[in-house]
């Protein structure tokens, strides 16, 4: 668990939504660890089933369908590393993913999703919740939000949890290759207002695009620098 006023800095931000970018040394330096062997090493569809804490952990959080698995395998440069699907619950346990021995990815079950009993749903919350609140070695939690819609009640809902269990945040919008210049001017600073009100997640967001390359050398620059100053 972390504090988000302390461990790596954030990208120096201009302007809503605008990021400064990295120095040419941090983007190699993140080139680097994900162009790194990077495979799946454990799935766990309940707490008992955790594998021990190890190497820091980044988890990835979002809707069914936000882009998570996309955006696993844009910024590791792979098509089939995390699954992708159309389908919401899919990807139905916390699967970790081993990145160069010096960080562990970590793919959550989509949430807001429909097609899938109750119950097992109640079962994925229970499990996250838990998993939210008992991992030392969880770093970072990154919220995707779909960029064209903006953040939804189930947002809200996984933003309050982290900020319930102290997990340092940052809001990712996703599939900004979609957006247009209008509805981008308008949609930043609706998100980065209501993020006002999480004290666990930063003020800002990152943009990305998992089709067209945009944010990703800046996340894994990001990423890198929690991956060395924990």
């Amino acid at each position: 668990m972390t504090d988000p006023q302390a461990g790596p800095a954030q990208p120096v931000m201009t302007q809503p939504g605008e990021t400064k970018a990295y120095s040419a040394a941090a983007i190699e330096a993140g080139r680097l660890l994900f162009a790194q062997e990077c495979h799946f090493t454990w799935g766990a569809a309940a707490l008992d089933g955790l594998p021990p804490a190890g190497l820091p952990e980044i988890a990835f959080a979002g809707r069914s369908n936000v882009g998570k698995s996309s955006l696993v395998n844009a910024l590791t440069g792979r098509k089939t590393l995390a699954r992708t699907s159309h389908t919401p619950g899919r990807t139905q346990q916390l699967n970790f993913f081993d990145l160069g021995g010096r960080l562990a990815l970590v793919d959550l079950p989509g949430y807001g999703y429909a097609k899938v009993s109750k119950s097992l749903v109640a079962s994925w919350t229970e499990t996250l919740k838990g998993y939210l609140r008992g991992r030392v070695t969880l770093r970072r939690a990154l919220v995707l939000v779909d960029g064209r819609h903006g953040i939804k009640d189930s947002d809200g809902d996984i933003l309050k949890l982290l900020d319930d269990t102290a997990v340092a945040t940052q809001v990712v919008l996703t599939k900004m290759d979609k957006v247009g210049k209008g509805e981008r001017e308008r949609r930043i600073p609706e998100v980065e207002a209501v993020l006002k009100a999480h004290p666990a997640a930063f003020p800002h967001v990152l943009l990305t695009s998992s089709d067209s390359g945009e944010g990703i050398p800046e996340l894994r620059a990001f990423l890198t620098d929690i991956a060395q100053h924990g």
